[in-house]
């Protein structure tokens, strides 16, 4: 059996607040007591639990993570940001998943009524933003990560979407691509209207408005972006590049093109959008719109236990850069 707190109590002759007393350093107490007991839970051996001692302390000592899935693309490197900095700062991470719905979210409130965790590190779950802006309402502090346009009420760490849609349509304009086939995201989400936006500016601007039968919405899958292309092909439509939201739907686009008999990047120039570390790897590679998002994990997680430290959480929302990275999915090898 394990040694509890109350065989410590028995064995040194006080009671299970004196040892909790001890363990925790709160209170004045009688030095030889504090010895005795010192003394008794090093002879038993009693290793005091985390969640108790922390509990005790007011703190758990965990962070908590709610994420749509772990199979998103990118998820990995979100989590590893924040895992890098939760662990340095002697936190662990408690994560949740939707994988199961409302079963899944009836999990999460369970815990969060427990309160297992001192604050929370969000990728929002869709349909979960009010019931997130409610905790942090009533006092569970909250950072959301990619805020996908929404602006929360509470701190969020995002990246520029719209910027990052911008610069793939100059590049493109820069090698005289004037009829690019846009491949969207899901059309609720604010990435895709930013990257959409971005993108549809520039193009405007420059005397070549979008072709809105170039503009077809897609999921984020490989094989919506493969059916994309093989669909405006087959009814004739051209166009001489294509810009994804991102990297999947793109690696989807480019092998359309190639089944079709089209070179990329000589007939078609392709664009993706995320930087995953497949689109190093796709025949051409993938010139992208490189996303952060390890360093978003990173960031929120610093901004979240800098709040339990005593730093007021942001009212703006913390920003970082995209950047374009050219492959040879645009620009042919000198």
């Amino acid at each position: 059996m394990p040694i509890t707190i109350a065989d410590v109590a028995a064995r040194a002759g006080v009671s299970k607040t004196t040892v909790s007393r001890v363990l925790n350093g709160k209170g004045e107490l009688d030095v030889q007591t504090a010895a005795r007991v010192r003394r008794v839970i090093e002879e038993l051996g009693y290793v005091p639990s985390a969640r108790a001692v922390g509990l005790a302390r007011g703190r758990t000592r965990v962070v908590g993570m709610l994420v749509p899935s772990l199979t998103w693309p990118w998820m990995g490197e979100v989590l590893q940001g924040a895992v890098d900095v939760v662990e340095t700062e002697g936190y662990g991470l408690l994560l949740f998943t939707c994988n199961r719905g409302e079963e899944s979210m009836r999990q999460f409130a369970s815990q969060v009524s427990a309160k297992s965790f001192d604050g929370l590190l969000v990728i929002e779950p869709e349909g979960t933003l009010d019931y997130i802006t409610d905790l942090h309402a009533r006092g569970l502090p909250v950072v959301l990560i990619d805020d996908r346009g929404h602006q929360p009420l509470f701190p969020s760490v995002t990246t520029t979407n719209r910027s990052g849609g911008a610069e793939a349509a100059r590049h493109l304009l820069e090698l005289g691509r004037r009829r690019p086939l846009v491949i969207t995201g899901i059309e609720p989400f604010g990435c895709t209207q930013e990257r959409l936006a971005g993108f549809g500016d520039v193009y405007a601007e420059a005397g070549s408005p979008l072709d809105p039968r170039l503009v077809v919405e897609g999921d984020f899958t490989f094989d919506r972006g493969r059916a994309v292309v093989k669909q405006l092909m087959a009814d004739g439509l051209e166009f001489d590049a294509v810009f994804a939201h991102n990297d999947l739907s793109a690696a989807g686009a480019l092998l359309a093109i190639r089944e079709s008999g089209r070179r990329v990047p000589e007939d078609v120039a392709l664009v993706g959008f995320d930087d995953i570390p497949y689109a190093s790897h796709t025949d051409p590679p993938l010139t992208t719109v490189h996303q952060p998002m390890r360093q978003m994990g990173e960031a929120a997680a610093r901004m979240l236990l800098a709040h339990f430290d005593g730093t007021p959480l942001p009212d703006a929302p913390h920003v970082l850069p995209t950047t374009l990275i050219i492959r040879a999915s645009t620009m042919v090898p000198a």
